[in-house]
């Protein structure tokens, strides 16, 4: 008897490098579990605040900037997009643009060591005035373009700590500061960025309270914070309160700009997105169908926001089980956005499109289709990042996943061997993210009846895992449950493998609980094992045990 052999479960939307805990799956690839359409919600870029820059030219601590700053300029602190119509920009106001436009143009042309030594330069600036006392608008706009730009280049930490500071200046000013109110928008994102979400609600929430007070309660200056509120309420697990502020936005927008604005996609798509996490799956169709119909009207039907509207809408048809639609609707898409240009075709928003339908075709039964499109990921991701570019290991193995599901198992192993290579050029021989694909290649070697290397393989894994993860967590478990396969046909002594079937069966019993699936199956291998040893006593002790449990998941199974 050949035991069954397990291998962990690869993810195509993102393979895992990081330390979560794989189930363990049968050898046999009934399903390849690497992507989850129908549960992964759409990402969104819900950035709140903008900043116009309208000024590129050169910018160095300019003359103009600190004279404002010693002459304590009484001008707004930045051009927001909730100015007042024929607002006149100040000279203080151009600086702080053309600083925040100067620091992006560095970070696009790979000077980000630059970009921070202007910010840098300016921060040293503007603590000087703090530490005299100094507590006004400007001191308040210039940490706030500061903190901006620190998010720009990735510094998150000086960000906290930014933020502190305009906190302690914007709580020392009045409501009626110029442009407070844009500050605290901002303020309210980026306290998002880091996820500190009361800080960000209690700062949006005195936004509304200043534009409520100087616009009135119907003006769409509230679109923006009233959007950051529903955010952190969503992000703070209250959906019921974060709905019910996305349905007061779309309503005050459907008021003032009518029930087609375009501007109704950002609340609309939001709003989907909670439902669909939130298992309202009809509700969330009614919002993407109407950003759809919303798209067509205003762009027509070849424009690339069709697409992603299409992609949206797929989650939820696969959501209510119709597969055929969503795949139908992410083909579309998908031709849509690329007949357009819309993006470049190595855009993420777009690979993860491709990896949604390769695994809604896989699960449906189509796995040549599947195939396909896996290989296409591979060959633009080649195209753009080169040959040995990190982010082609998961492609490699997902296609791998892919023949192996098709019993192609020559093809699934020179796809692992060049993963592997490219993952250990990058990431050393330790690093536990290369054990993934080393044992799937070990179990591929199995049915190759490559045994001698599988052993090797699988026993390098193990070295690792341990390592890593703790010699009694289940990716330790799940390599020896692939060793115990591979031995037992190599004729390894079924003492010696029964003593590891035993260690495996505690690790599952921790991990997924006495009564798991899992056990079940390492129950059945203990059994097997101690029948060829005559240990019919051990064995009669788990017969009640293993009754009980195939009971359990055949009632499971009928219902």
């Amino acid at each position: 008897m050949e035991t069954s052999l397990s291998v962990p479960s690869p993810f195509l939307s993102a393979f895992r490098t990081n330390k979560e805990l794989p189930h363990v799956l049968s050898l046999e690839f009934k399903r390849i579990t690497c992507f989850s359409g129908c549960d992964k919600k759409q990402s969104y870029n819900e950035n709140v605040y903008v900043i116009p820059i309208r000024t590129v030219s050169r910018f160095c601590i300019s003359r103009s900037f600190a004279r404002s700053l010693e002459l304590g300029g009484t001008g707004p602190p930045h051009s927001d997009v909730h100015s007042p119509p024929n607002y006149n920009q100040s000279s203080f106001e151009k600086d702080l643009e053309e600083l925040f436009g100067q620091v992006k143009k560095m970070i696009q042309m790979g000077k980000k060591n630059d970009a921070i030594d202007l910010l840098n330069a300016n921060y040293e600036m503007v603590k000087e005035r703090l530490s005299v006392g100094t507590k006004g608008i400007e001191e308040a706009a210039i940490l706030d373009i500061l903190a901006l730009g620190y998010i720009a280049v990735g510094d998150l930490k000086f960000v906290g700590y930014l933020l502190n500071l305009l906190k302690d200046v914007v709580d020392t000013l009045k409501d009626d500061a110029p442009h407070l109110s844009s500050i605290l928008m901002h303020m309210g994102s980026m306290y998002a960025t880091l996820n500190k979400f009361e800080e960000s609600l209690d700062t949006y929430q005195r936004a509304v309270y200043i534009v409520e007070r100087i616009y009135g309660k119907d003006s769409t200056i509230l679109v923006t914070p009233r959007l950051g509120m529903a955010k952190a309420h969503g992000s703070m697990g209250k959906a019921t309160k974060a709905i019910e502020i996305y349905q007061y936005v779309i309503t005050l927008l459907e008021s003032n700009k009518g029930v087609e604005s375009k501007d109704l996609v950002v609340p609309l798509l939001s709003l989907g997105n909670l439902l669909l996490k939130e298992g309202k799956v009809d509700d969330a169709e009614s919002r993407f169908t109407r950003v759809l119909n919303i798209y067509t009207k205003v762009y027509g039907e070849n424009d690339g926001r069709i697409g992603m509207a299409m992609s949206s809408l797929a989650q939820v048809k696969c959501g209510l089980g119709k597969s055929s639609e969503a795949i139908d609707l992410l083909k579309s898409a998908l031709k849509v956005m690329k007949d357009s240009n819309y993006m470049s075709l190595d855009n993420s928003m777009l690979e993860k499109m491709r990896l949604d339908l390769a695994e809604l075709l896989h699960t449906s039964g189509r796995g040549q289709e599947g195939r396909e499109i896996l290989e296409e990921c591979l060959l633009i991701t080649e195209r753009y990042k080169g040959k040995e570019h990190p982010s082609l290991a998961r492609h490699m193995i997902n296609l791998a996943t892919s023949y192996t599901r098709s019993k192609s198992y020559a093809e699934a192993e020179h796809l692992l061997r060049r993963s592997l290579q490219i993952m250990i050029k990058h990431k050393g021989t330790d690093d536990q993210s290369i054990s993934f694909p080393m044992l799937q290649l070990a179990a591929t070697l199995y049915h190759l009846k490559n045994d001698e290397e599988a052993e090797k393989l699988a026993l390098e894994v193990l070295r690792i895992r341990e390592k890593a993860f703790g010699e009694d967590s289940l990716p330790v478990g799940e390599a020896l449950d692939c060793l115990v396969s591979i031995q037992t046909r190599l004729g390894k002594d079924d003492r010696d493998l029964l003593e590891v079937v035993r260690r495996i069966l505690s690790i599952q019993e921790k991990g997924f609980g006495y009564e798991s699936e899992q056990v079940l199956l390492t129950l059945n291998k203990i059994v097997y094992y101690l029948d060829k040893l005559g240990r019919k006593d051990e064995k009669l002790l788990l017969q009640r045990r293993l009754y009980v449990l195939r009971k359990k998941y055949k009632h499971m199974v009928n219902h």
